[in-house]
């Protein structure tokens, strides 16, 4: 008597499983990430003026810096874009742009900038003498921790390639733009990270922490998506 409602339910998990496999299979995924990245791609048009076709940002010595977005996580984007609408992060151009997108627009300009191969940085010029890219590359890959101030890695990941949605992929991102936010995090301008972390390294650095650490990632290669 018991077998029959066991034998229906089995049968009935049984076939919520094959639904979840058929939603969740690569080839689903893949094509609704392809109809977002198109999506988006409509979307962004209002982005490239100052991030460019490419996603790869730009950078105005002596005066604004926009960031490279392209290959960068998409829920970190997604929560930048939000930061900006709701604002907990203040930004004068992108309080605008975010408050035209609604969540489904967010994601796919997000899926979009996600989905653009890395721009080579290789040959980028920094305005930094080898001393200072040196001081640079040892407050990335080992900090100092005489002053407390915890090596970009030890967060960013290997490379300071981004780990998760917390910690963005911050090599070869603009030197202009490094230094911008981390001054911003010194001032307490900008506070959207998580426990207050980046905020209280930034607040023991100097201005020659700052260049240098700038300079060193600006110089450094994004692991390529090609």
């Amino acid at each position: 008597m018991n077998k029959k409602p066991f034998s229906c339910m089995s049968g009935l998990m049984g076939g919520a499983a094959l639904v979840l496999t058929a939603v969740m299979s690569p080839a689903a995924v893949a094509q609704d990430d392809a109809a977002a990245i198109e999506r988006g791609k409509t979307a962004a048009m209002v982005c490239v003026a100052c991030h460019q076709v490419n996603g790869g940002g730009m950078n105005i010595p002596s005066g604004e810096s926009w960031p490279r977005l392209a290959g960068q996580d998409r829920d970190y984007l997604v929560a930048q874009l939000k930061a900006f609408k709701e604002g907990t992060r203040d930004s004068v151009s992108m309080k605008p742009f975010s408050m035209m997108l609604n969540d489904e627009q967010m994601m796919d300009v997000a899926v979009y900038f996600e989905s653009l191969p890395f721009p080579d940085t290789t040959s980028v010029a920094v305005n930094a003498d080898e001393a200072l890219l040196e001081h640079g590359r040892k407050l990335v890959e080992q900090g100092d921790w005489d002053r407390y101030i915890v090596s970009c890695q030890s967060c960013h990941g290997p490379g300071s390639q981004g780990v998760g949605h917390f910690f963005p992929n911050i090599a070869g991102q603009h030197e202009g733009y490094i230094a911008a936010q981390l001054k911003h995090w010194q001032d307490g301008t900008r506070k959207n990270d998580p426990q207050d972390l980046m905020g209280s390294i930034a607040r023991r650095m100097n201005d020659r922490d700052i260049q240098a650490v700038s300079a060193w990632l600006a110089k450094q290669e994004a692991d390529s998506k090609e």
